[in-house]
């Protein structure tokens, strides 16, 4: 057996594969060793723990499924971002069939805090990057935004039809899309 891993990437590589395959709870420190070819020593060498392998697991899969893409003039126009985000979210739902409704229950007792956090922290920078886009965005229409409908209440709003979108596991954006254009845009 080759106990030498050439690096902690390449076991989040084969995690990532076994998630695809056959679901988040297939990734343990022995269903990993032996998906790598290695012993279990090897893989304590990079992760202390079955839940730190997870947690890491997880936010692989999340920066896998959100990965910047290559045409960053998505990230020009809130409308381009909004739905480059519920693109991605179904393309994950595809290559890691149940991964959104299931990878929380990945971690047991006092590791579903780490879970939760890790959750968040991948919830936030959705949100912080949905916030940065439309301040950015020189498309939206002047007034569209006041004292009682700010730009940090419209992202919540959409924020939260993100993680509707992902507990529903339904990724239509049409109309999320035109109440977008309505209420920020001048459309025609």
């Amino acid at each position: 057996m080759n106990t030498v891993v050439t690096s902690r990437e390449a076991i989040l590589d084969v995690s990532r594969e076994l998630v695809k395959r056959q679901g988040q709870e297939a990734v343990s420190i022995r269903t990993v060793a032996a998906a790598c070819g290695v012993s279990v020593g090897s893989i304590y060498n990079y992760f202390e723990s079955k839940a730190d392998l997870v947690a890491a697991t997880v936010e692989s899969v999340w920066c896998d499924i959100f990965h910047f893409p290559e045409d960053k003039s998505i990230f020009e126009s809130f409308i381009g971002c909004a739905e480059w985000i519920f693109d991605s979210m179904r393309s994950g739902s595809e290559k890691y069939p149940g991964f959104f409704a299931s990878h929380s229950m990945g971690f047991s007792g006092d590791e579903k805090a780490d879970g939760t956090q890790l959750m968040s922290r991948s919830w936030e920078h959705i949100r912080s990057r949905l916030s940065m886009v439309l301040m950015h965005d020189k498309n939206v229409r002047p007034g569209a935004f006041d004292d009682v409908f700010t730009q940090e209440k419209f992202v919540e709003i959409i924020f939260w039809l993100v993680i509707a979108a992902l507990l529903q596991q339904n990724y239509d954006f049409a109309g999320i899309r035109e109440m977008i254009c309505r209420l920020i845009y001048t459309c025609e």
